[in-house]
């Protein structure tokens, strides 16, 4: 990691400096105020960065004051919602960070079904929110993950093979762009940049707030089964058969964990790699959810079974204590067009050796209603992929992260003749390089430069996995 000294702030004009502390209703933060050390830690502690400012916004006119300031000042602008971006890219050296975790307010409308939320809210307050009406969205794993980040990359979790991604279910936002300007997009409004922002990520600018279509769901037939790692590969077998057939109601993903030391876990099995298999039945008859599960009971008999009914925000935070704030990450990202033999082969030499207790590989079914959108029809276009695997380096300890490094590294490297050529553009580094973007776009990247080139032409948002203007 290395390590920056905070810039200071005398290479900025200072009257305007005092000017934009003025007019903010929220909270100015420089390198010299106690509070300036945490507001710059994210969630990656590998990341260790020093803006020159921390702006703390209150509201959307907060935003475009900050907007205007990082543009007249050339500086370079950085964008926190949640701050779980493993990239590190909610934050910056030298420049000015737009921080928005004081704007998290969530209102249900249950008429409507629809929540409007602001862009510094996380998933776990939007699904408190909509769960005492029976509702929710579609959103990852981790419900401390930020909603805005998520969603601008695409969003896929428990309920994406039922209801498809966090941005397809998108009905509109509003978002601060380059210019300054406060806009509101969706299907009728600037149409163009509505499309740009289901997927393409932060390029286009700050999406103060978010309007989604919520779905019944309230409790779910739910949570993983462990297995012992011998039977890695009949599991994946099954597994890729399981799925095929598998109705959209029911999601499930395939991963490696060290058993963790939790009182639902036997202490035999404690630190003991496993195959975990975490499901989700989201459908109106729990009956007909544990009937789905049964062939998952019956195939390897397993080692641990978590599964039953569960509030769909519990299993939602189920892996919140594990992934805790603080640990060092670094991930490899690819997708599976197809779960081939020669992969399955790879994941059962690589998975079992899975190195510590946050490392893991999991794979993500991209099927069911993500499959249902075409791939021109939102920014986020690969559409006709399987899977998508994420193996992660993970460890409290730094002294650690070598070892769980090269195990990562091994297994992409393993995998990448079975892998397609971009990747899941929330999973990947800050150092994949700009021909892996243009990959992990396809088709739709040379529109996401058209659109960029209409809003940033100056590429002022581009701390990111960024899409370059033209010229």
């Amino acid at each position: 990691m290395t390590t920056t000294q905070p810039r200071t702030t005398q290479s900025i004009n200072q009257e305007q400096l005092a000017s934009l502390i003025a007019n903010i209703r929220g909270t100015v933060i420089q390198p010299t105020d106690a509070k300036y050390d945490l507001a710059r830690t994210i969630h990656n502690a590998m990341i260790d960065k020093h803006p020159a400012l921390i702006v703390r916004c209150a509201d959307a006119a907060d935003v475009m004051h900050a907007v205007n300031f990082a543009r007249a000042n050339d500086l370079l602008l950085a964008v926190r919602g949640g701050g779980h971006n493993v990239a590190g890219l909610s934050m910056c050296d030298g420049g000015l960070v737009i921080d928005l975790s004081e704007m998290s307010g969530v209102r249900i409308d249950p008429e409507r079904r629809t929540a409007r939320v602001e862009g510094g809210a996380t998933w776990g307050k939007l699904d408190h929110a909509a769960h005492a009406f029976g509702l929710a969205t579609p959103s990852g794993i981790i419900s401390t993950t930020g909603v805005a980040g998520l969603t601008l990359g695409g969003g896929f979790g428990h309920l994406s093979r039922h209801y498809g991604l966090s941005c397809d279910n998108l009905l509109s936002a509003d978002i601060v762009t380059a210019d300054g300007q406060f806009r509101t997009v969706s299907a009728d409004k600037n149409p163009d940049l509505f499309w740009a922002i289901r997927g393409g990520g932060g390029n286009f600018g700050v999406v103060t707030s978010f309007e989604f279509r919520l779905h019944p769901v309230g409790m779910v037939y739910g949570g993983p089964i462990f297995y012992p790692v011998e039977k890695t590969e009949q599991l994946l077998n099954f597994f890729r058969d399981y799925m095929r057939q598998a109705p959209i109601e029911l999601s499930a993903f395939f991963s490696f964990h060290q058993g963790p030391p939790a009182p639902f876990i036997p202490e035999p099995l404690h630190f003991v790699p496993m195959v975990a298999i975490v499901v989700c039945y989201s459908g109106d008859d729990p009956a007909q959810g544990e009937e789905l599960v049964r062939p998952l009971r019956q195939v390897a008999e397993p080692a641990v079974d978590l599964v039953g009914m569960i509030p769909y925000p519990a299993l939602n935070s189920m892996f919140d204590a594990i992934y805790c704030p603080g640990l060092q990450h670094y991930w490899k990202t690819d997708y599976e067009p197809r779960l081939l033999d020669g992969a399955i082969k790879v994941h059962s030499e690589y998975g079992p050796q899975v190195p510590s207790l946050q490392s893991t590989m999991h794979l993500y079914p991209q099927s069911g209603a993500i499959q249902q959108v075409g791939r021109s029809e939102t920014a986020y276009g690969q559409r006709d992929v399987e899977y998508v695997h994420n193996i992660v380096a993970i460890d409290a300890d730094p002294a650690n992260m070598p070892r769980n490094m090269a195990w990562m590294r091994a297994y992409a490297e393993a995998l990448r003749p079975y892998s397609a050529a971009g990747g899941y553009v929330n999973f990947l580094m800050a150092d994949e390089g700009q021909e892996r973007v243009k990959a992990t776009y396809g088709d739709n990247y040379e529109r996401l430069v058209d659109v960029k080139t209409a809003y940033d032409p100056t590429n002022l948002f581009r701390v990111n996995q960024n899409i370059k203007p033209r010229g």
